[in-house]
């Protein structure tokens, strides 16, 4: 399975998962809206029931008083009410449309109430009325043909009756809304467990996929940084196996194509420094060769002729030998700079100071020469041969280029964070600022050959050398005021530091 086939599988499951979280929440709103609604209209049964129980205690409470006093006053909440009444039983009705039994107590109430009001209360109120138009003024109901339904309690029996119905009816409602609210807290607390559930299993199964897939893909990466890290450190033969088939498996087998090749440009590349190596012994020897045919027959020419060669003959063959010289010196410069780099050599700590004693000793200064050094100088681990070759060769130049018979190289030293810096300074004649960058290329010198033996290539394998190290070389020097060529060295090696 291709690796976006993986994310993208993980990436549908847990959508899954909280949309499945998302439509338990949004059926657990649908039942809260409902029950909402539910309790509005139960309110509204409620308040509809107390509004229709009030009206029938004012339609009592003014027959009452009427019946009482006679006086008309009296009647005027007993007709506000009568007027009310039949609204509100029809709004009753219809809030409890859907509940046969709270429709059937408001359906018997409504009886009960009608028979009240036609059995009982029209007919004492309508004698009552006769009583006043007759001009009797007796208290109460004594004269009354149906006074008798007072005192048996007719009326307040009708009445009593309705009080249960209508505390029936509300305990119908009151029950119901509990059930309802029960059924919501448990609808509530069914949706909290699932919805945690679902929330939990989806961020484990996140979790768990993003681990398997970090998992994966790093330890892919890993084995393709090894295979980096070992082509860097010239292993070059070397591969990733790996199976998946997938993006990544593309990326592997790039890397294993360039390790291919890599080592397949090594090995010509090693193959043709070989090559090189022995074409430049095989040329070196071949060209050494007649210079020493070339110089042993100067010597044999002086021998046999002695005294009777001529003086200008016997110039000209000490030049010619110079000549030999110089181009024996020439191909060793050459050979010495194409070797630079190309041979191991093995690194060592290489005490500097040590190391230039060697180098003094070795050059073996003329008289009126002094070598100056500090008194401080470092340890590098390097290789000796290189080091030894810089400091001899600018030393050796400070020597041989020097305008007088006396004078005065100095070597300086300072440590910085990074590299050591390293001076050799001189008091000869100079260089122009137009050279300070010639002096550096194969062959250049700025002196005749012929005045100054050189072959204008040992600042060259100086400058290679310490290039290699990721270090830097550079001249400061006007004419008259002498040289001073400075270089650095980096504590770490330029090839390990990257």
């Amino acid at each position: 399975m291709k690796l976006s086939t993986k994310l993208f599988a993980g990436f549908v499951l847990i959508s899954f998962l909280f949309t499945a979280v998302g439509v338990v929440n949004y059926r657990l709103s649908e039942d809260v809206i409902e029950n909402s609604k539910f309790v509005s209209e139960s309110q509204n049964v409620i308040r509809n029931s107390s509004s229709l129980q009030r009206n029938i205690i004012d339609m009592e409470t003014g027959m009452r008083g009427f019946l009482l006093t006679g006086n008309e006053e009296f009647l005027q909440p007993y007709h506000t009410a009568d007027r009310l009444m039949p609204a509100l039983f029809q709004d009753l009705k219809k809030l409890v449309d859907d509940s046969p039994e709270q429709l059937k107590k408001i359906q018997e109430i409504e009886e009960l109430q009608v028979k009240w009001k036609t059995e009982f209360a029209e007919l004492l109120i309508s004698e009552k009325r006769k009583e006043n138009e007759q001009g009797i003024n007796t208290k109460g109901i004594r004269n009354l043909d149906h006074g008798y339904l007072v005192l048996n309690e007719e009326g307040k029996r009708l009445t009593d009756q309705m009080r249960i119905y209508f505390r029936a009816f509300n305990s119908i409602e009151y029950q119901v809304r509990e059930e309802r609210r029960n059924r919501l807290d448990q609808s509530i607390n069914e949706t909290r467990r699932v919805s945690t559930a679902l929330t939990i299993i989806s961020v484990m199964l996140g979790l768990a996929w993003a681990y398997y897939i970090t998992r994966l893909i790093s330890r892919r990466i890993m084995k393709m940084v090894n295979l980096a890290d070992r082509i860097a450190s010239g292993e070059y033969k070397t591969a990733i196996q790996d199976d998946a088939h997938d993006e990544l498996t593309l990326l592997s087998d790039s890397l294993n194509r360039m390790s291919g090749t890599i080592d397949k440009t090594f090995s010509e590349l090693d193959s043709k420094n070989k090559e090189l190596d022995q074409f430049a012994y095989v040329v070196s020897h071949d060209l050494k060769a007649p210079l020493r045919g070339i110089e042993n027959a100067s010597k044999w020419v002086e021998e046999d002729m002695g005294k009777e060669l001529p003086s200008h003959i016997q110039e000209y063959l000490l030049m010619m030998r110079a000549r030999v010289h110089r181009m024996e010196n020439l191909i060793n410069g050459i050979l010495a700079l194409a070797r630079v780099g190309r041979a191991k050599l093995e690194e060592e700590n290489v005490n500097v100071q040590h190391l230039l004693f060697d180098v003094i000793d070795m050059l073996n200064p003329p008289a009126g020469f002094q070598i100056h050094m500090p008194d401080r100088l470092p340890v590098l681990r390097a290789a000796k041969v290189e080091l030894q070759q810089v400091f001899s060769n600018l030393i050796s130049n400070a020597i041989k280029y020097h305008d007088k018979e006396k004078g005065n190289v100095t070597v300086s030293y300072n440590e910085f964070a990074d590299y050591h810096e390293f001076s050799v300074a001189d008091d000869g004649p100079g260089i122009e600022a137009e050279y300070h960058d010639r002096i550096f290329v194969l062959f250049q010198t700025l002196q005749e050959r012929d005045a100054v033996e050189s072959t204008g290539v040992g600042l060259s394998i100086v400058k290679k050398i310490i290039e290699r190290q990721g270090g830097k070389i550079q001249v400061a020097s006007s004419p008259g005021q002498g040289s001073v060529f400075t270089f650095t060295w980096p504590k770490v090696k330029l090839a390990e530091a990257a």
